[in-house]
């Protein structure tokens, strides 16, 4: 039985129908899946935190993103830094929704500004918000003062909150009165729009809702079954946020100086300057960065100068131990951040500051005493030693002191095998004493 032919380019047209329809058929697919951006703070808000999120709102932005998610977890932090992440989300072309999650988080002092500029505001089960006064660095301020400082905060915080439609009143609880409210208690005073279990079933609650943008347009959220595009930390930004805990940055900065100091002690061995150099850098650049009273470097500096005079005018330890205590104090206060996170505990203080007070009063005192010692190299180093006459000196005569024979002269006569004690030197020859009464036997 014969098979009926096909003829080639018969088979070549399905062939390039097939492709064709493929290739007009994957692109469909991959444009029917919206894609939204995924960003975390589960951090302070300070500098690097702020550059992060402006960076990957900018980069959902560029790219068109459907929406932007932030998931959020923070204590709060410089309202400066909030100030700018704030006017990034109410400029952001892509609709931001701001999550609190996971279960147990929190959008707490300045993380509350941020969770209510989102053009939608989520949190999770278990989570909570508010507590939001302003605090100014952890210092005291006059009453006339921190009512500025209130008001401008309000004002802030109305500008938007008003615009996208949420409860002022409630909003400004929060700030006034550092009032927390739990999503059931966030939702029921319109402070929030929605509550989710996950990031997921937020995206598909929030499909096909109509939101108003900050401009006063609206539009229709497309999130059903998104493809989430994380957007992850940089590596100087990694680093950089490392550094931003108070903590770290002191611990660094004590370790640096004394490695650069033991390089200064023991000098040509270059690894320790250089990496302690280097610590030193990044911790100054890291501490700048944050609210820093400038008093505490005063401290800081009278500290070492303390700790250095014990070592020229002994204190039996007074200076070095009040030098230490302005040392532990210094540090303390280095940081002045309106939350305890973004400040030096008492316990890191404690431990660096008495750690280097010690080490370093050892180290200077120990250089020290070498500079004044006697050489003990020459014939210099022979004076005050004892040896013994290897024969008469009358007198001149060979005498052994350290395993060593040396031609030594006397004013007395001493008989072979007496003790001897070197006076001086004159040349290569010791002058000796050969009174033995005075020399052990």
């Amino acid at each position: 039985m014969k098979l009926p032919q096909v003829s080639t380019n018969r088979l070549w047209f399905f062939f390039a129908l097939s492709c064709a329809i493929l290739l007009a058929l994957t692109p469909a697919a991959r444009a029917s899946a919206p894609q939204v951006y995924l960003l975390h703070l589960d951090d302070t808000i300070q500098p690097v935190s702020q550059e992060y999120l402006t960076r990957g709102i900018n980069e959902a932005n560029q790219r068109h993103a459907a929406a932007i998610l932030i998931e959020i977890n923070t204590p709060g932090g410089l309202l400066d830094s909030t100030r700018t992440i704030v006017s990034s989300i109410l400029k952001s072309t892509a609709p931001v929704i701001i999550y609190v999650t996971p279960t147990g988080s929190r959008a707490a002092s300045a993380g509350f500004f941020i969770l209510e500029s989102a053009d939608v505001a989520a949190m999770a089960p278990g989570t909570n918000t508010g507590a939001a006064h302003p605090v100014v660095e952890g210092a005291t301020v006059g009453k006339i003062m921190g009512q500025k400082i209130l008001n401008d905060a309000l004002a802030f915080l109305r500008s938007y909150t008003a615009q996208r439609g949420r409860n002022v009143q409630a909003a400004e609880e929060a700030v006034r009165q550092s009032h927390s409210y739990t999503p059931q208690e966030a939702l029921k005073l319109h402070l929030i729009d929605v509550i989710a279990p996950s990031a997921t079933a937020l995206l598909n609650q929030l499909n096909g809702q109509t939101i108003t943008r900050f401009n006063g347009s609206r539009q229709v959220l497309d999130t059903a079954g998104a493809q989430i595009i994380p957007i992850n930390h940089t590596l100087r930004e990694g680093i950089m946020d490392r550094l931003m805990n108070p903590n770290f940055a002191v611990l660094i900065l004590i370790v640096g100086g004394l490695l650069i100091y033991l390089e200064f002690h023991i000098p040509g061995t270059i690894v320790p300057g250089a990496l302690g150099t280097l610590m030193v850098v990044l911790a100054l650049f890291a501490i700048n960065m944050l609210p820093v009273n400038a008093t505490s470097w005063l401290l800081i500096v009278g500290a070492v100068v303390l700790i250095i005079l014990e070592t020229q005018f002994p204190s039996h330890g007074i200076l070095a131990g009040i030098g230490t205590i302005l040392l532990v104090l210094g540090l303390l206060t280095l940081v002045n951040g309106p939350i305890p996170q973004l400040r030096v505990d008492l316990a890191t203080a404690a431990a660096t500051g008495i750690a280097f007070g010690l080490i370093t009063t050892i180290l200077v005192r120990a250089a020290w005493k070498a500079r004044h010692n006697k050489s003990l190299t020459g014939p210099n180093a022979m004076i005050g030693a004892v040896g013994i006459a290897q024969e008469s000196l009358a007198p001149r005569g060979q005498i052994l002191v350290r395993g060593e024979l040396w031609l030594a002269e006397s004013t007395q006569p001493v008989p072979a095998g007496a003790h001897v004690k070197v006076a001086g030197v004159r040349g290569l020859t010791l002058l000796v004493k050969g009174d033995s009464t005075d020399l052990p036997p």
